[in-house]
């Protein structure tokens, strides 16, 4: 009975672990033709975690499943939408709230373009 009691605690322990903080992203290529022009495909990305800090088009940081919090940097065109898709203001982000964002790697920044608050604070 306690085998089973630990198996069941650990299972869900593993799949809240493993949902708290994905990442997904799509590949970065670069390509140089015969005539010498070299084309660039950007690699975006999207993260999901718990917001830290956040400074309103500026900076945002997350608690991931990373080691230590994910530091972004806003572009000029962010969006902030609510989990029904809705445009919400940057207001409405609070600290503790769970979000996932859409970024683009620009060497060593994050620059987020969209913000998905996927649950509100308790």
């Amino acid at each position: 009975m306690i085998k089973l009691f630990l198996t069941v605690a650990s299972a869900i322990t593993l799949m809240g672990l493993v949902a708290y903080g994905q990442t997904s992203s799509s590949s970065t290529t670069v390509a140089t033709g015969t005539d010498g022009t070299t084309q660039t495909t950007t690699t975006t990305t999207e993260s999901t975690g718990i917001v830290t800090e956040f400074a309103p088009g500026e900076t945002m940081v997350l608690k991931t499943e990373a080691a230590e919090p994910v530091h972004y940097k806003f572009s000029k065109q962010v969006t902030y939408v609510n989990a029904n898709g809705r445009v919400i203001d940057a207001s409405k982000i609070r600290k503790d709230s769970k979000v996932q964002v859409h970024y683009v790697k620009d060497g060593d920044d994050m620059m987020v373009d969209k913000v998905i608050v996927t649950k509100d604070r308790d």
